[in-house]
């Protein structure tokens, strides 16, 4: 464990129950629902310094800190959230969730259906950007939450933040999308189909009937996670990064075993992912992704962000071809069509769409200089 005093230290998941049914955007109600998350930082006395972190596709609540002492890793925006990062924890009571259909705690496709005893598996409801984000704010109404001095995200963390503002206009004071979309171009659709017709056509998958079963679709899951990872470099990345260097050998095998060394680097992206992620969450969650478009249901992107009280940043990256910054570009053209308070930063990086966990030293100084237009101040007890 890293003991700087710079980090928020030993963190634990904490848990929630919905009891209520939720209504989908599908129609359907469903629930309850267990919603797991971690806090960063002190609520202060007016409960004013409130920020939700969200996190990106295949992430979790473990946004900051460690779980344990012998932990070596931790958590996934650890370079943004402690005392005096950008979301600086000494001032701001910083919230991260799992969210809807995750499988890190929160209710998903692997969880129990109380009424079966079994796993949901895909009885599991289609659920939409727009659900994840109700099943947020019941969250944050548990917790006592009034209004949020700040909702953040990247990527599809970026998406959510959205469509808080877009779902809670008066309850959201400021927002940081970095590296994101307002929809999915028909290419990044394309990634995702592929990527979930890998896990389909797994004969393990067995119709999303597999949790009891000694063999798991980790074979499409694997070359799911391989096919995503792609888009999340660049091609100055991985030719920086791997080149055409063979892997531990001088020339080619002239087989179909891994030659190169960028092969065995996704291979090895694919087997790790597949202990710690389920592939029917991964299923529903791209899906979610998919259908994120509040231009098409409320008419226009500035339809959608019209009753908003809060002051925007947008933050993009220059080689992220995923989610390039014409994207990011629109949304802050229809902010500023509305007269919003919205800001707007490209970064150069040759890390491509990943850029958003990586970048942590120029995101900081923007993000820092963003939220510190006011002063939050926690008073100790």
């Amino acid at each position: 464990m890293n003991e700087e005093k710079d980090s928020v230290g030993i963190v634990s998941l904490q848990y929630y129950k919905i009891d209520e049914k939720i209504k989908f955007d599908s129609g359907v109600e469903f629930g309850p629902v267990t919603v797991a998350y971690e806090t960063y930082g002190k609520l202060n006395e007016t409960c004013d310094n409130v920020i939700l972190v969200i996190h990106a596709l295949t992430g979790d609540a473990h946004a900051a800190g460690y779980r344990t002492k012998e932990d070596k890793k931790p958590g996934w925006w650890d370079t943004l959230i402690g005392p005096g990062k950008a979301f600086d924890t000494n001032k701001y009571f910083v919230i991260c969730t799992n969210i809807l259909g995750g499988c890190s705690g929160t209710t998903g496709p692997s969880s129990i259906n109380p009424e079966t005893n079994k796993p949901y598996g895909i009885s599991f409801p289609v659920f939409t950007i727009e659900d994840t984000v109700k099943v947020q704010k019941k969250l944050l109404d548990y917790l006592g939450i009034k209004s949020l001095y700040c909702v953040a995200g990247g990527s599809m963390g970026g998406m959510q933040a959205m469509q808080f503002v877009i779902s809670y206009p008066d309850f959201v004071k400021s927002a940081i999308f970095i590296a994101t979309t307002s929809r999915l171009s028909p290419q990044a659709i394309a990634f995702n189909a592929v990527g979930r017709n890998s896990i389909i056509s797994d004969p393990n998958w067995n119709n999303g009937d597999y949790y009891n079963s000694d063999n798991k679709p980790d074979r499409g899951l694997s070359n799911a996670r391989m096919i995503g990872h792609i888009t999340y470099l660049c091609e100055e990345a991985m030719y920086n990064k791997f080149g055409r260097r063979l892997q531990n050998k001088n020339h080619y095998d002239f087989n179909f075993d891994v030659d190169f060394q960028v092969e065995s680097y996704l291979q090895h992206q694919g087997q790790i992912f597949v202990d710690r992620f389920d592939a029917n969450s991964y299923l529903y969650i791209t899906k979610a992704v998919d259908y994120f478009d509040p231009a098409e249901k409320y008419g226009s992107l500035s339809n959608a962000f019209k009753d908003s009280v809060a002051k925007f940043l947008v933050i993009s990256f220059d080689s992220d071809w995923l989610f390039p910054s014409y994207q990011s570009k629109e949304i802050v053209k229809s902010l500023m069509n509305l007269g919003k308070d919205v800001s707007y930063c490209e970064i150069k990086s040759p890390c491509g769409h990943d850029a958003f966990l990586l970048e942590y030293d120029v995101q900081s100084k923007i993000i820092k200089s963003f939220l510190n237009e006011h002063i939050i101040e926690v008073k100790d007890e």
